[in-house]
């Protein structure tokens, strides 16, 4: 044969970009589950996605770096609150006791991620005291 490696070079580069082997190739390992979709607020104000964005440079009068960045799920508003990197669960839960909750009322779901801060027991009794619940996200989720 002229070409005595074919099959891997065929399989391994070919097969790779061709649009028909591929949906053709049946998934191979472990099924994924089934999506859930998340609830839908009736109405703005209810539920909170709350994430942090991190590595901005210092600003403002106190050298603020981080954001706090509440969205409303109804509305789609974002709500921004400059902090310091080194604050507390409980500065966080301050934060949004007297700037969100004073505003928007008690809201009964907040998502965000799996930050030491959003999942701290002082979150747990503030879900206890308002009557909310908590869900989380996975990492990087939109």
């Amino acid at each position: 044969m002229c070409w005595p490696m074919w099959q891997k070079d065929v399989s391994a580069e070919y097969c790779k970009t061709c649009y028909r082997c591929q949906k053709e190739n049946k998934a191979t390992g472990k099924r994924l589950g089934n999506i859930i979709k998340s609830q839908e607020p009736s109405r703005p104000r209810k539920i909170f996605h709350m994430d942090w964005v991190t590595g901005l440079p210092p600003g403002g009068n106190k050298s603020y770096h981080v954001l706090l960045v509440i969205v409303d799920k109804f509305s789609t508003t974002p709500i921004f609150f400059p902090c310091h990197i080194d604050d507390t669960s409980m500065d966080t839960a301050l934060l949004i006791l007297n700037r969100v909750v004073s505003w928007t009322g008690i809201f009964t779901k907040i998502i965000s991620e799996r930050d030491p801060r959003f999942t701290s027991a002082l979150r747990t009794n503030i879900n206890q005291l308002f009557g909310t619940k908590s869900s989380f996200s996975t990492a990087y989720h939109p």
